[in-house]
C-alpha cells in the first residue's frame, strides 16, 4: 500500500461522526432548518418521520417544506 492510500485511510478513520443518536439527529435537524441549511443527509440517514420532528418542536411549515424527503 502506498503512502497516499495509507494517509487517506487514516484521515477517513478520524473524520467520522461519533456516537450520533437519533435524538441528536432530530435536534440537529431542527437547528439546521432554523438556520436554513440543508438537512437531506440527516433525514435520509436516520429515516426521520414528520411526527418525530413535530413532537420535538419543529414548526409545521418546516415539515411541509421537506415533506418530499420524509418517510
Amino acid at each position: 500500500m502506498g503512502k497516499a492510500k495509507r494517509r487517506s485511510i487514516a484521515l477517513g478513520k478520524h473524520n467520522q461522526i461519533t456516537n450520533l443518536t437519533r435524538d441528536d439527529a432530530i435536534n440537529m435537524t431542527i437547528e439546521k432548518l432554523s438556520k436554513g441549511e440543508d438537512v437531506t443527509e440527516l433525514v435520509t440517514l436516520f429515516g426521520l418521520k414528520a411526527e418525530e420532528l413535530l413532537e420535538a418542536g419543529l414548526e409545521y411549515e418546516y415539515v411541509k417544506a421537506i415533506e418530499g424527503i420524509l418517510l
